[in-house]
């Protein structure tokens, strides 16, 4: 499973770099590839170059590591909740981010032409001080279980959502551009987005995989994890940390994307097993599998206009989570 899944995350990539909205000819780009490790005559044109390797290239490997960073902290917060219907949204890391860039917005309408961008390090912190603040709630309201988290980022996502429409409400002028942001979308100007998130997203999935035996050993119950040496509450927020970093990280610079987190787990658990020792990297995988054909699709269905990633994702993921639901249904009776 391992092996097909990397030999299709590897032809998922070439192909959107090879196709796109701009027909650059799938043997003029595989000359220019030659040309530049042999450093050969290049067959393109310097806009054509720049489209290939400034544009397309970036953008096709942000969706992968947007779509495994998502699909990742799904599959990790799924398992320390043993919930499958949670998704790396539940801490508040969606609504702290939609109000960081929305204050962004509102305050500063021109930053997209700044030579740095302050949206994407505003949905950042916004998201990393949503998580914070479920945090310290349920922490403070009942020592920081899973039932006591899972109340806590549901206010808080809920109190940061009323001041975000509270500030999009005060100005109307700006709640295109806000909206436009919350669909989700991959734009890049070169290898700044890319370079921004590869760290952040890098050591989080070092992390998670590292703890997939412990998610693992926390499936049986707490009592017998203890009784195996494991302090459940530490592992659970080291994970959670960790998924949530890689959350805001993917969030800053792609909007809120909806659905990875929960499909991919799924249909990783119905072709290979529960254990998160398989579960979370194959999710890491296919995320990026999933989200770069997503990406494509948005990019080329309707060129050279551009569909939201947000509503492709959706299109997949609402019918399947209708099915997940179903699923949890027939357990519960």
């Amino acid at each position: 499973m391992l092996a097909v899944t990397i030999a299709a995350l590897v032809a998922v990539v070439v192909g959107s770099t090879l196709l796109g909205a701009a027909d650059l000819g799938v043997g003029r780009i595989i000359a220019e590839v030659w040309a530049q490790v042999t450093g050969g005559v290049s067959p393109l044109s310097e806009t054509e170059a720049a489209i290939l390797w400034q544009i397309r290239l970036p953008r096709v490997l942000l969706a992968g590591l947007v779509g495994a960073a998502l699909a990742g902290s799904g599959a990790a917060f799924q398992g320390v909740f043993r919930n499958p219907l949670a998704d790396p949204y539940l801490l508040g890391a969606a609504a702290g981010a939609g109000l960081g860039a929305t204050i962004v917005v509102v305050a500063f309408p021109d930053a997209g032409a700044w030579a740095v961008n302050p949206i994407p390090i505003a949905a950042f912190l916004g998201a990393l001080g949503g998580v914070a603040l479920t945090w310290a709630l349920g922490s403070s309201a009942g020592g920081g279980g899973t039932a006591i988290l899972l109340l806590a980022g549901v206010a808080v996502a809920s109190f940061l959502a009323a001041i975000q429409a509270f500030v999009q409400q005060l100005n109307t002028d700006t709640i295109k551009q806000v909206y436009t942001w919350m669909l989700g979308g991959l734009s890049t100007s070169g290898w700044r987005e890319v370079l921004l998130t590869l760290p952040y997203i890098a050591l989080a999935v070092v992390v998670l995989c590292l703890a997939a035996r412990l998610l693992d050993v926390l499936s049986v119950g707490d009592e017998e994890a203890s009784s195996l040496g494991l302090r459940p509450a530490r592992v659970r927020m080291i994970v959670l940390l960790a998924a949530s970093l890689a959350t805001a990280a993917a969030v800053s610079v792609s909007g809120l994307i909806g659905f990875v987190g929960i499909v991919v787990p799924h249909v990783v658990r119905m072709l290979a097993g529960v254990s998160y020792r398989i579960v979370l990297p194959l999710s890491l995988l296919g995320g990026a599998t999933f989200l770069v054909i997503a990406d494509y699709v948005a990019r080329t269905a309707f060129a050279p206009a551009e569909v939201p990633l947000g509503v492709i994702t959706a299109f997949t993921g609402a019918p399947f989570f209708v099915l997940v639901l179903r699923r949890s249904r027939e357990k519960l009776r």
